[in-house]
């Protein structure tokens, strides 16, 4: 077998590839507004409620209508699901990988396609949907080799006359519930993570991005998936998410959103219903207040271009974005007076053509909530550039700095989700990292330094799962930065790591007597 190494990503200098993407573009709007089906049990179902997704750069413009699951269709699907489950825990481990290394080389023939749809239902300027992409078939190409390093369990001792394995077998049936943000890669992550392993799912997809979770589906079925083992069912949460948490059917659930959202399911997920055998396991990824500290000895230039880069890439609409910066006195002026000068070269426009470095926020709630946001770092601090939106056609806001703010700010606690990082001063690097740690969250975070010692330092006392050094605090490649984090932000389930899959599956220990 071929060893994993990521899927590179595309260089957009090179004129094959500019030409490659805008044909993609042309592919995707030839097939834009037509609608999709839910797929349970392999059967396509149509309903008359449909969920619409629009472009977030052009609200007029469908991309798509999704037929809508209600609790009858979800009751169906978790039906099919439990019973393929009964076949599909049987298949080898070989053939479920196997299933996904196709559908990675079919995701690989079609990834312009699949990246300019980021680009029209997410928003994604062409860099961050390559990106997206990638990740995707990253995924299914890291979680297959996974699958076959696990299948055979680990070693354990056995003893004169005695013969002990350790293995591992699938959980049932999963609820995949995936975000808008990387509605390609953590949808199809964490949805071949759970059906590589053995378990039948459930897929409800975020309702801003569907349709690229229903062309997933399509590429699953094409690799050969067999039917009942993804069962595609977008609705409302309120009405089917609830209900297939709560279900005495569900084994585990699989979430990347809010935390307020990731915190209610928790709390649903506990509770043991009438004819439920089993506590049911979540795996959770919901969010971060993520911070880059600068030393007063660091490279100042990389400081400055590492905010830009972590807080602005894909409007900050990461839940691994930089939207605090840290920075020591001594140099905090400077970093600060840069980082304005590098914001103010940034475009923010329709990420279609290629031209802008950022593009819309996904929709009314979230350029409302943003919006909010700036008004409040108006009062808590100094608004020193950007600061303006504008919705009329899509939603667009300007890259916005807020300095000069205390570390108990709101704009320097509550996840934002948006184009808006604060300032704060730090007097020496102790306190720095006290700042970096003070909010209910431990996603990711970065140190740009070149003092040996706190680098030492922050690798024992930055309490966040994943902590980079001289470099910015967004884009962990699978399999290599394995990702996931502490407190608030969620279960610590390194998605894209070694031991990921082990959390969709059991451990069984047989002792044979000889």
């Amino acid at each position: 077998m071929i060893p994993y190494k990521h899927e590179p990503f595309t260089d957009f200098t090179k004129e094959e590839n500019k030409k490659a993407y805008e044909e993609g573009l042309e592919l995707v709007n030839s097939y834009l507004g037509q609608d999709y089906p839910l797929v349970i049990g392999g059967e396509k179902i149509t309903t008359e409620d449909k969920i619409v997704s629009t472009n977030p750069s052009n609200k007029e413009e469908v991309i798509g209508r999704v037929s809508k699951a209600n609790q009858e269709l979800a009751e169906k699907a978790m039906n099919y699901a439990y019973e393929t489950f009964q076949t599909w825990r049987k298949y080898k481990p070989e053939a479920r990988a196997d299933i996904l290394f196709r559908a990675a080389a079919i995701i690989r023939r079609r990834k312009f396609e699949f990246s300019a749809l980021l680009t029209k239902e997410a928003g994604k300027p062409w860099r961050e949907a390559d990106a997206d992409t990638a990740e995707a078939i990253d995924f299914l190409e890291y979680y297959a080799r996974q699958m076959l390093q696990l299948k055979d369990g680990h070693k354990v001792e056995s003893r004169p006359g005695e013969y002990n394995q350790y293995g591992y077998i699938p959980l049932g049936v999963g609820i995949i519930i995936s975000p808008w943000n990387f509605p390609f890669a953590i949808m199809a992550g964490t949805t071949v993570a759970a059906i590589v392993t053995g378990n039948t799912v459930l897929l409800k997809p975020a309702s801003t991005t569907p349709v690229v979770a229903a062309k997933f589906v399509e590429v699953m079925e094409e690799a050969g998936l067999p039917k009942g083992v993804l069962n595609f069912v977008p609705g409302s949460g309120a009405e089917v998410g609830d209900y297939l948490v709560d279900h005495p059917k569900t084994r585990f659930i699989s979430f990347t959103g809010s935390r307020d959202v990731g915190t209610r399911i928790y709390e649903r997920a506990s509770k043991v219903n009438e004819g439920q055998i089993w506590l049911k396991r979540v795996i959770a990824e919901m969010g971060g207040k993520d911070t880059i500290v600068v030393d007063s000895d660091a490279d100042l230039e990389l400081a400055a271009q590492s905010i830009v880069a972590s807080a602005f890439g894909f409007s900050g609409q990461k839940c691994s974005a930089c939207s605090r910066a840290v920075v020591l006195e001594e140099v905090y002026d400077q970093v600060l007076d840069r980082v304005v000068e590098l914001t103010k070269e940034l475009t923010v426009g329709d990420p279609t053509p290629n031209k802008h470095f950022m593009g819309p926020v996904i929709d009314q709630n979230a350029f409302d909530k943003i919006m909010s946001y700036v008004e409040i770092g108006r009062e808590e601090g100094k608004v020193v550039a950007g600061g303006e939106g504008d919705s009329s056609k899509g939603f667009f806001i300007q890259p916005t700095i807020v300095a000069d703010l205390s570390p108990t700010a709101r704009i320097m606690q509550e996840e934002i989700f948006g184009p808006v990082v604060g300032f704060t001063k730090a007097k020496d690097f102790n306190e720095a990292i006290q700042i970096a740690n003070n909010t209910e969250y431990g996603l990711t975070g970065a140190v740009i330094t070149n003092n040996r010692d706190h680098i030492e330092q922050a690798r024992e006392d930055f309490h966040v799962g994943n902590l980079y050094f001289n470099r910015g605090c967004t884009g962990a490649i699978v399999g290599y930065q394995p990702f996931g984090g502490f407190n608030m932000s969620g279960t610590d389930s390194k998605a894209g790591g070694p031991d990921y899959l082990t959390l969709h599956m059991q451990a069984k220990t047989t002792s044979e007597m000889l």
